[in-house]
């Protein structure tokens, strides 16, 4: 008695793998195309709808196929306007989605992994711990969500950017995939510098992304030296900030004269925000083509780090300015339900024991 093919996942697989499934499957390549079609400009879950397929092929994908995207659990407007959605995903952990909406752009910010490895200081998810990667359908699933929320409005996604829950690099291949989707005209057809991947400095992560892509890539850096970094982002002690800078060039070399990389900067009162530390910064990037957006530290419970007064950050922003680098301040959005950027913390299954230890000292802060 043979064995049934295990039911396969479609937003899983990118064009050139649903073409290879189709192919090996039942020999017609071009099927891959209509489905990517009705899936994602048509938006149509149900094979038994899709009747430019035959009813045989229809069949089998009913067998052998599902169409599956993550269980919407929760979803906040806030007073500005950001939407955020509380998603499950296929290991049962739920995982955070944000829509920016902006003059015209609507932004999404999506998540890679529940919770995170790297345990940066400043960021919440990283106090959640860890519970695994998500598939390239969880990824390409938020998109589709919010793409179906906004057609009902007469709009679309315009950028998706990874600086959702988790670190992208850290589950290359299922963010390759998401991504070829994300870009592909059969699927979502945005421009590649309207994808963007944020790594906190996974400098191995960086050559292997240039290999099979050129999106735009940002970079968390939040410190202008190893010492600072080095408290701040763990990852550094690792590959410090010569080594990302090198890795950052060869990155931009891919990518031809006109684009740039995107700096991030989470401003801390009295940690990394005084006209020194600006000084540092603008000497640090002169060996790239770069922008740089300063992000006023989104606050949550036993952070330990406060936010700079308004002043501050004018300062640190003109400094930078004046020394040639466009810079721009990243407005809060979204604070009021939890979705700026630093604060998603979705519901994870920790496999660590940091999210006990984390909520340890919240409930000693709390009781002091």
């Amino acid at each position: 008695m043979s064995t049934p093919r295990p039911v396969v996942n479609l937003f899983d697989l990118n064009r050139s793998a649903l073409e290879v499934f189709f192919e090996s499957a039942v020999a017609k390549r071009y099927r891959a195309h209509q489905i990517m079609k009705w899936a994602y400009h048509r938006q149509e879950l149900e094979f038994a709808a899709m009747t430019d397929v035959s009813k045989a092929h229809r069949a089998w994908l009913m067998d052998h196929a599902s169409l599956r995207l993550p269980e919407v659990v929760t979803r906040q407007v806030s007073r500005d306007g950001t939407t955020k959605w509380v998603v499950r995903v296929a290991n049962g952990n739920c995982v955070e989605t944000v829509l920016i909406p902006d003059r015209g752009r609507n932004t999404l910010c999506v998540s890679s992994q529940v919770g995170c490895t790297l345990d940066c200081s400043f960021c919440a998810t990283g106090k959640q711990g860890f519970n695994g990667n998500l598939s390239t359908a969880d990824i390409i699933g938020q998109v589709w969500l919010a793409e179906r929320e906004l057609r009902e409005k007469g709009e679309n996604v315009s950028n998706v950017v990874l600086m959702g829950m988790g670190e992208p690099l850290l589950n290359l291949q299922a963010v390759l995939a998401a991504t070829d989707l994300m870009t592909d005209d059969l699927a979502f057809g945005l421009s590649k510098r309207r994808v963007t991947v944020s790594t906190a400095g996974v400098v191995p992560g960086i050559y292997e992304l240039a290999k099979h892509t050129d999106v735009s890539l940002a970079i968390s850096l939040h410190a202008p030296n190893d010492a600072l970094r080095d408290q701040l982002v763990p990852i550094n002690k690792k590959y410090p900030i010569a080594e990302l800078m090198e890795a950052c060039r060869h990155y931009l070399s891919g990518l031809g004269n006109r684009r740039t990389l995107t700096i991030e900067y989470t401003l801390m009162r009295g940690v990394n925000d005084s006209l020194g530390h600006a000084k540092e910064l603008a000497k640090l990037l002169e060996v790239l083509r770069c922008k740089i957006n300063l992000i006023p530290f989104n606050p949550f419970p036993a952070s330990g780090y406060e936010r700079p007064h308004g002043r501050e950050i004018r300062d640190f922003q003109t400094y930078l300015i004046n020394a040639g680098y466009t810079t721009m301040l990243r407005t809060t959005r979204g604070e009021d339900i939890g979705a700026a950027c630093g604060q998603l913390v979705g519901r994870v299954e920790d496999r660590t024991k940091r999210q006990e230890r984390y909520l340890a000292r919240v409930k000693a802060q709390e009781a002091a």
